[in-house]
């Protein structure tokens, strides 16, 4: 089968390729699926997952690209909840090989049925920006109705979903980003913009969720009021908030959650932001390709009508 594989670490995007890999193994409570579409985080070569299994050994070449969207082919030894042609979505493991493949074996905890009317473009855009979103919002910062939320990166594929989420629990959402970033992000439903420059402008909060790290993120701790919450999906927060706490966290697989994100989906309630849509043999390209808007995917192989 083709995929793409990483087999350098210091390559960085270039090493990047496609190529033929054997048709993957299944381990207990796996399935195979026959991938749709697949999605992408940028930092992803950076992972220490994508170089060693869980053990520390090498495990190159590995296949990136950690959101899937396809239908079950092959179930492994025990596995129950799915059937072989069912439509399904969800994320690989990130010691695993990802979905920038023809086949990917993944464990079946963590996929969900894929409702007929909704496009593997879009579902392979939804599990981990959404199920990040939901994870820091509710079950870190445990965000509650009349509460102000500052969400960094608020026009991007978490942020936006981030923002859509906090609204319909009844948050004020605050949302930064670059000044080109405005009217997409008043589209996705912040009341009030704030430019990532003039982070200070939002005033204290009682939330923050931040993508980026780094200066942002230090300077967003003096923003967190008295008994609030700054929650980063990007690095370990180096500083504490006065009177608050701040926490660093990484997304779980949940496939009940991953249905309710692909029911709300459906109902109109959450828009998902899918940027460009390219073939397998142009990821290496899209890995290298900065700021675009909505979240890039790969289409693998088209869907039999």
């Amino acid at each position: 089968m083709q995929a793409i594989t990483v087999r350098d670490r210091d390559a960085g995007i270039a090493g990047l390729s496609l190529e033929d890999i054997p048709y993957p193994p299944t381990a207990e409570n796996d399935v195979v699926v026959r991938v749709h579409a697949a999605g992408f985080t940028a930092g992803e070569l950076e992972w220490p997952g994508t170089w060693a299994d869980r053990g520390g050994r090498d495990r190159t070449p590995s296949v990136p690209g950690h959101d899937v969207s396809g239908v079950v082919v092959e179930l492994g030894y025990g596995t129950t909840g799915l059937t072989v042609g069912q439509r399904v979505f969800g994320f690989a493991d990130g010691t695993r090989d990802g979905a920038l493949a023809e086949y990917i074996a993944v464990e079946a905890r963590n996929l969900a049925p894929l409702p007929a009317d909704l496009d593997h473009t879009v579902a392979a855009a939804l599990p981990i920006s959404g199920l990040t979103a939901w994870q820091g919002l509710f079950d870190h910062a445990r965000l509650v109705a009349g509460q102000t939320i500052l969400i960094h990166g608020c026009a991007g594929a978490v942020g936006s979903l981030a923002v859509q989420l906090a609204r319909e629990v009844g948050a004020h959402v605050i949302g930064t980003g670059r000044a080109r970033d405005r009217e997409r992000a008043l589209a996705f439903g912040v009341h009030t913009f704030v430019e990532t420059d003039r982070l200070e402008d939002a005033g204290e909060v009682d939330v923050v969720f931040d993508v980026f790290g780094g200066d942002v993120l230090d300077r967003s701790t003096a923003l967190v009021r008295a008994g609030g919450t700054l929650v980063s999906i990007a690095t370990p927060p180096r500083i504490q908030p006065r009177d608050g706490r701040a926490l660093f966290f990484i997304v779980e697989a949940d496939r009940a959650r991953l249905a309710d994100l692909a029911q709300r989906v459906r109902d109109g309630r959450l828009q998902v932001a899918v940027g460009e849509v390219r073939p397998l043999a142009e990821a290496p390209h899209a890995f290298g390709t900065k700021r675009l808007p909505g979240k890039t995917i790969i289409r693998v192989t088209e869907e039999k009508s």
